[in-house]
């Protein structure tokens, strides 16, 4: 049977129900990335081929409700009257990045419709409370008026995060908020992993007590740091010196203080190293770069990040929506090995909970950065804290504002042509333009046509395939 608008009873709109045969070896099907279709009154409705989209609004039956991620809107259709079978959405969470999956299952068969790979920016936020950290602690220390202290009247609530986990948790469930305005999404799968930091830093499993033993177990810190390095400077090999701890990564930088970090270092060393990387400082030296790194153990940043946020992550999606299913981590890798799927974060998110076999996985991925909204100061202070320039107190300007989606027709001059892309506003009216050739900039407004309101997020296309982050 067949639908006004083309959708066919047996199978999504445009996915093909071949099943590869792992036996020799054939992997899933790759396709274009779906379209997502509303009704007339906004509600989603079954998402559709690129080629049916492109009829549809030919035809002018659909209107484009937005731009990135592509979203139609029919004009003539109701969700009462079409068939709607529902999807699903599996999330991979992550520190670095979280992959989002909008995939149809039936008896066990799972087809891939969309992947979006959300890059947070935790390490952003991170680096500017530290920052403004160390502002507020100089001004303490500064001889300045009197400021009454403020530490007596502040409290955190019960599952309190810092911003930059609370910001995991939040980017990750606006994403699935919006896929579910633009999709019928009826469950929702995520991999609830756990990491041990203890046997990870460990190097091997624990067992009972030993979980009790750490790293200076019947030892102290700096005696273990000097059987470690031999006595010896750990740049320089020099020994009979006094020798200082040091940060291999510096602190500043985001390094930890955990004893893997740590190493000793003379004088000279020390100061000369200052707050550089030791990449950088061992740069002419890379034997004893690599010698180093291999004592340092890798961080537990990224690892405790996700053990810190993952209830709070489920307990928002199991608020949210109607029917939320757990995985662990071991789950999604023995399925991922299982249907010959490779490793990236979208394609995990694919793989997360129960399922048999893939058997189409979407050819592009959608890439999101978190890149916020612009700063609430209206300075820019140099090296010495004066203001350097003072910045417009309004963000809009002919109707634009830094981070819209535009598209530029320049019929004349050296920029004769059509660009596309993300807008940075100037109060004179010539705006810059970043499309996917480079930056061009000082295109008058007038040549400019509104595609998408900025909303924070920054948006490329590319081919599936790993990225090697987490």
């Amino acid at each position: 049977m067949e639908h006004v608008r083309g959708e066919t009873t047996d199978a999504s709109p445009g996915i093909d129900g071949v099943t590869p045969n792992r036996e020799v070896g054939e992997q899933a099907r790759e396709g274009h990335p779906v379209v997502f279709v509303l009704d007339k009154h906004g509600l989603p409705l079954q998402p559709t081929t690129p080629a049916r989209a492109r009829k549809l609004l030919k035809q002018g039956r659909a209107v484009v409700a937005r731009h990135t991620p592509f979203v139609i809107r029919l004009k003539d259709r109701t969700s009462d009257q079409s068939k709607v079978d529902g999807v699903e959405l599996g999330i991979d969470p992550g520190s670095k990045h979280t992959g989002l999956a909008v995939f149809t299952a039936k008896d066990g068969e799972r087809r891939g419709l969309y992947a979006v790979e959300l890059a947070h920016r935790g390490g952003r936020i991170r680096d500017k409370l530290t920052a403004r950290a160390a502002y507020r602690r100089g001004r303490r220390s500064r001889n300045l008026r009197y400021r009454a202290p403020r530490f007596s009247n502040r409290t955190r609530p019960k599952g309190w995060l810092a911003p930059s986990l609370r910001h995991r948790v939040d980017t990750t469930m606006s994403w699935t908020t919006r896929l579910a305005r633009w999709a019928p999404v009826r469950a929702v799968h995520i991999e609830r992993a756990a990491f041990d930091t203890h046997a990870m830093s460990h190097g091997g499993p624990l067992e009972r007590a030993e979980y009790q033993h750490g790293t200076l177990h019947g030892t102290e810190a700096r005696e273990y740091l000097l059987a470690k390095w031999g006595r010896a400077c750990a740049y320089c090999g020099a020994t009979g010196v006094p020798l200082n701890i040091d940060h291999i990564h510096p602190k500043s930088l985001g390094g930890s203080d955990r004893i893997s970090n740590l190493c000793t270092a003379c004088i000279p060393c020390n100061e000369k190293k200052s707050n550089h990387p030791v990449e950088d400082f061992l740069r002419k030296s890379p034997r004893r770069l690599a010698r180093i790194l291999a004592q340092a153990k890798a961080p537990l940043r990224d690892a405790a990040a996700v053990n810190a946020t993952r209830w709070a992550l489920w307990h928002a999606l199991d608020a949210t929506f109607p029917t939320v299913r757990t995985a662990s981590g071991g789950r999604t890798k023995w399925n991922r090995q299982r249907t010959g799927t490779p490793k990236t974060h979208t394609l995990d998110a694919l793989c997360v909970g129960e399922l048999d076999t893939v058997t189409r996985t979407p050819a592009h991925v959608l890439a999101v950065t978190a890149a916020g909204r612009g700063s609430y100061a209206r300075t820019c202070p140099d090296k010495y804290g004066f203001p350097r320039l003072r910045l417009p107190r309004q963000k809009q300007f002919f109707g634009y504002q830094t981070g819209d989606l535009a598209r530029a027709i320049v019929p004349t001059g050296k920029k004769t042509g059509t660009h596309t892309g993300r807008i940075a506003v100037r109060s004179n009216g010539n705006f810059n333009i970043k499309s996917a050739h480079g930056l061009i900039q000082g295109i008058h407004h007038k040549h400019f046509r509104l595609l998408q309101r900025g909303d924070g997020y920054a948006y490329t296309a590319r081919r599936e395939g790993p990225t090697g982050t987490r």
